[in-house]
């Protein structure tokens, strides 16, 4: 979070210059940019089905129809004004007009914001199907699972390739985390000699260290409750896969309960995905806190 992902999808995009170097894509290059933004400047008059017809205005209605539909709208969604829509069906109208220009390079900034579960897998099968470049941002971390094969780690100004995979990247942000939670041992880890003449008395480096971590309290004490409620999360995680053991659960009287179990351990896979990505978010944000102090 703020380490500048987005706005390193602006640049792509076009919709920012850098301060230094330039940006030069390929004359081949059709970008499609999408961006939360993106949907307050719909045209809340008009339908998706003339929001398409503006694009290709030659194009058959039945086949816009028919793109629409593969995004979720009804026939009467597709005739009904803009204004009205959620969110969610807003996103999915800027991302449906996005793919139907027929871009090479995606560049996608948080697209499952506002979408449901049913349209979120949608998305990730036709980033899956898509034939071109995709350059995706999201704290979504199954459409990063299911859809990315290389991962940019953006942090300190820059972007750099990473070789791992989000596991992996959970574990090396738990360790910069812990370094920054606690001072001494991440002193220790990149303590330099004393320079002579240092101006820092001990008075004022304590007083110094004092507020830091006064300051990033409330970061540590979020990021603790993350991990205790994570560590009751793969408890019940536990116990339910210890109850689907039990074969008696799969016979044809118990088909209900079975459903029920199955139900409830999705959700809990779901509530521990959620939270591993909150304690990521919390952890970043207090990494930046203590770097910039």
């Amino acid at each position: 979070n703020g380490a500048g992902k987005s706005t390193l999808i602006k640049l792509l995009a076009g919709v920012i210059q850098p301060l230094t170097g330039i940006r030069e894509p390929s004359k081949e290059t059709n970008i499609g940019y999408f961006a939360q933004h993106q949907l307050e400047q719909l045209d809340a008059v008009d339908s998706p089905l003339q929001q398409l017809q503006q694009l290709d205005p030659r194009a058959r209605e039945q086949v816009l129809r028919n793109h629409l539909g593969g995004y979720g709208f009804s026939k009467d969604q597709v005739e009904s004004s803009v204004a009205n829509f959620s969110g969610g069906e807003k996103s999915r109208l800027v991302l449906a007009m996005l793919v139907y220009q027929k871009p090479n390079l995606l560049l996608l900034d948080e697209p499952t914001n506002h979408l449901d579960l049913e349209m979120r897998q949608a998305l990730a099968n036709a980033i899956q199907n898509f034939t071109g470049a995709i350059v995706l941002v999201s704290h979504d971390r199954h459409l990063l699972r299911v859809t990315c094969n290389q991962f940019l780690l953006v942090d300190a100004c820059a972007a750099t390739e990473y070789a791992g995979d989000l596991e992996d990247y959970a574990v090396w942000l738990k360790a910069r985390a812990k370094q920054a939670i606690d001072p001494d041992s991440s002193s220790q880890v990149v303590a330099q000699p004393k320079k002579a003449g240092s101006t820092e008395s001990n008075k004022a480096r304590k007083k110094r260290e004092a507020q830091q971590r006064q300051a990033s309290q409330p970061l540590r004490n979020k990021i603790k409750r993350l991990e205790d409620d994570l560590a009751t999360l793969r408890s019940s995680l536990v116990e339910i896969d210890n109850q689907l053991v039990d074969n008696s659960l799969y016979a044809e009287s118990a088909k209900d309960k079975l459903a029920e179990i199955l139900q409830l351990k999705a959700s809990i896979q779901k509530n521990i995905e959620d939270t591993e990505w909150s304690w990521m978010s919390v952890s970043e944000e207090l990494e930046q806190l203590v770097g910039s102090q």
